[in-house]
């Protein structure tokens, strides 16, 4: 279940107007409420989800997700219809 904040930042990834604006703390937070457990490889933080059978790797530049990993979350989501109206 996605609180309010959760809701509001995956609504803001799926408008795609904002890329290179999305906190790296905030991703972080979103994928490991929406079940993903993490594993970390240097800078590389892999999430890993059983359940929809899925990786996803995000680093931070500085405080920011990079803009394509942004990008390929945004796809994930579409392609698994995760949507920021579930609870």
């Amino acid at each position: 279940m996605l609180n309010s904040r959760d809701r509001r930042l995956l609504q803001t990834i799926l408008d795609g107007r904002s890329d290179a604006n999305v906190r790296f703390s905030e991703l972080r937070r979103l994928l490991r409420n929406l079940g993903f457990e993490e594993r970390i490889r240097g800078s590389h933080h892999l999430f890993v989800s059983a359940e929809m059978e899925a990786m996803i790797n995000i680093q931070p530049k500085n405080s920011m997700v990079k803009p394509y990993q942004v990008r390929q979350f945004r796809a994930f989501v579409i392609r698994h219809g995760i949507l920021a109206d579930d609870s």
